[in-house]
């Protein structure tokens, strides 16, 4: 009888362990979620307030009725950061998911193709990698013209080869299975398997690819932006607040570039915590710890 009952002992307990894992992750990824998109619904929300003047408000400091304080034509600043963020993020999701796309088309190619194409992507991988990230963020939204379109192209260009690199071994690994050789044994083309097979085993690691370059793609906006080479300064965004607040720093102005640059690491901070929070859920090592 003690032997009896400790078997099911052994077995449930785990079990429950990874269910309780699986929850928090779960409901931190809500939360996260959720407060990430009210930050974009804020932004678009005020994106005409973010752009009225009151120059009887000029370089008000944080109050009350101005938490993140007014600048030199009196715009409030915590309306101009929601619209910035907003920008920023939206920016970040286009190219964070066009970068995923690239990166799992080549991981296929590279993997199921054959040793030319293998070394092909490979040396494509390479050759990008080599390149100091953010000069060729820089040169590839300069000659698009710059603007949203130019950073997000750029972006997405740029953020590919890590995720590309880890898909491929992943994919490398796959291809030794065995209901994998099963149905190139079949007859069944190389895009029949890469689509119906190996593509569905590969969501959770692009899903957490995906999420996980959110950060790098707003940081990266922000710095090509506020450099000069990104959106153009009409437009409502960090990088542009950033660039403007910092001939106002020595006025004393603190709060033009410290309350916008700590909502921004905050907002990244947030989206690498989501990136964990994916990982978790999607890791196998969570059920079993």
């Amino acid at each position: 009888m003690p032997s009896e009952s400790a078997g099911p002992t052994t077995f449930h307990v785990p079990a429950v362990r990874g269910a309780g894992n699986r929850c928090r992750a779960l409901l931190g990824i809500i939360v996260l979620a959720v407060a990430l998109a009210l930050v974009v619904g804020a932004g678009r929300a005020l994106w005409d307030v973010a752009s009225q003047t009151d120059f009887a408000a000029r370089n008000l400091a944080p109050s009350p009725a101005h938490p993140f304080g007014c600048d030199w034509m009196g715009r409030d600043m915590l309306a101009r950061t929601l619209a910035g963020l907003s920008t920023s993020v939206l920016v970040g999701l286009v190219a964070a998911a066009c970068s995923s796309v690239v990166a799992c088309a080549l991981a296929l190619v590279a993997a199921l193709g054959g040793r030319a194409a293998d070394a092909a992507v490979s040396w494509l991988i390479d050759l990008v990698m080599g390149v100091p990230h953010l000069i060729l963020l820089l040169l590839i939204s300069y000659a698009l013209g710059r603007g949203v379109t130019g950073v997000a192209v750029g972006v997405a260009l740029t953020h590919w080869p890590s995720l590309a690199r880890v898909l491929r071994a992943e994919v490398m690994q796959l291809r030794e299975q065995p209901w994998l050789a099963a149905a190139r044994a079949s007859g069944a083309s190389a895009w029949r398997i890469a689509w119906g097979h190996v593509l569905p085993a590969l969501v959770p690691q692009l899903l957490v690819g995906t999420v996980v370059a959110f950060p790098h793609a707003i940081l990266h906006e922000a710095s090509i932006t506020f450099l000069g080479f990104g959106l153009p300064p009409e437009l409502p965004a960090i990088g542009v607040i950033l660039s403007e607040s910092m001939q106002y720093l020595s006025a004393g102005y603190w709060w033009l570039a410290v309350l916008p640059g700590a909502a921004l690491l905050a907002v990244v901070l947030a989206f690498a915590g989501l990136g964990s929070l994916v990982r978790a859920l999607t890791s196998a090592r969570t059920v079993q710890e």
